[in-house]
């Protein structure tokens, strides 16, 4: 079975996109506004055409411009992604259902329907926050799923948590998977895998200490991985890390024995590591993510934050991605037994 090859619409350094390509998809197209994210997506997936962009500017038209140079009228496409979530994160106590970032999912789809009249787009995949099923964004959220069912495509909404996905980290976002065939709709249904080894000490113990960042930090200075740095501990807390320590959104200690919460960290929010003397190195929080070792981070220390911040698990991506080939295979078996019975 050929497979669609897939566009990546918000693409980040591309933990969605990696499960796709793990999983067999061709990756053909990818944009982001992040200049940093793009380098790091074109250094790891060096088949791709990948470029940086604000699709706000690129609208439609330039998206079609820019696959016209990679795929021919007509190929089959599907296409992944998940718009900037900031406007729906339940972590911005600020966030409005006014917020002009709601305003990226309907974009997105409004990129899918332009891509329609070109190419044959047999799915869609819509990663996003929890919040943007919470009562302040009903009217955004329904709006969503209707303009899916509008451009012809069959919905489903889950909510999916990475621990379920052999990811040692407590994570959970809402996917909206949509089909051109509501065959393949009914049947999509990602693997899960049991909650075992999903800890802390798992995922990071027995790593070398990291590089501290400074000013004439060079790559030669920084052992095991190009992205194991982290901030100097400048903090009296780090000083005495069983003392009274008390937990914060900018001071939260990770556990040993347990997951990692949420990787999602402001620039000072990084995690703090188990032993309580430092803050995580930018490759301990891609172990917690699921990256491989053999994914690097391009940019300064602030860029490899929000990338890592930003991102997919790649193994929840690639659970998604075989769930997507079964589902595209259902719908196949079972168009050609309608066939079959017609004849």
């Amino acid at each position: 079975m050929m497979l669609p090859k897939i566009v990546s619409l918000f693409s980040g350094a591309g933990g969605l996109d990696l499960g796709f390509h793990d999983a067999g998809f061709d990756l053909a197209f990818a944009v982001d506004s992040s200049e940093w994210a793009i380098k790091t997506h074109q250094r790891n997936f060096r088949g791709a055409k990948s470029i940086a962009a604000d699709l706000i500017e690129l609208q439609p038209a330039g998206v079609l411009a820019h696959l016209s140079q990679v795929l021919k009228e007509g190929e089959s496409i599907g296409v992944i992604g998940g718009p900037p979530c900031q406007g729906f994160s339940r972590a911005n106590p600020a966030a409005l259902a006014t917020d002009p970032r709601n305003k990226l999912p309907i974009l997105y789809l409004e990129i899918v329907e332009a891509l329609q009249e070109k190419y044959d787009v047999q799915f869609v995949l819509f990663e996003n926050v929890l919040g943007i099923r919470d009562i302040k964004h009903e009217i955004a959220f329904q709006g969503i799923l209707a303009k899916f069912r509008e451009l012809g495509l069959t919905e489903k909404v889950d909510e999916y948590c990475a621990l379920d996905f052999g990811v040692p980290q407590n994570r959970r976002r809402v996917i909206i998977s949509a089909f051109k065939s509501p065959d393949a709709a009914n049947a999509f249904a990602p693997l899960t895998v049991p909650r075992e080894n999903l800890d802390a000490r798992t995922a990071i113990g027995g790593l070398p200490a990291p590089a501290f960042f400074n000013r004439n930090l060079s790559p030669g200075d920084i052992p095991h991985h190009p992205n194991h740095w982290t901030m100097r501990p400048i903090s009296k807390r780090f000083e005495n890390p069983d003392g009274a320590m008390k937990s914060s959104r900018s001071f939260r200690r990770l556990v040993w024995d347990k997951p990692s919460p949420t990787v999602a960290y402001g620039h000072r929010e990084i995690h703090i590591h188990p032993d309580g003397r430092r803050r995580l190195s930018i490759y301990e929080a891609m172990r917690f993510q699921g990256f491989p070792h053999e994914f690097v981070l391009e940019g300064p220390l602030s860029a490899q934050v929000e990338q890592v911040s930003n991102a997919v698990p790649p193994p929840l991506a690639q659970a998604l991605a075989y769930a997507a080939i079964d589902a595209i295979d259902e719908s196949a078996r079972m168009s050609e037994a309608g066939d079959a019975l017609v004849a």
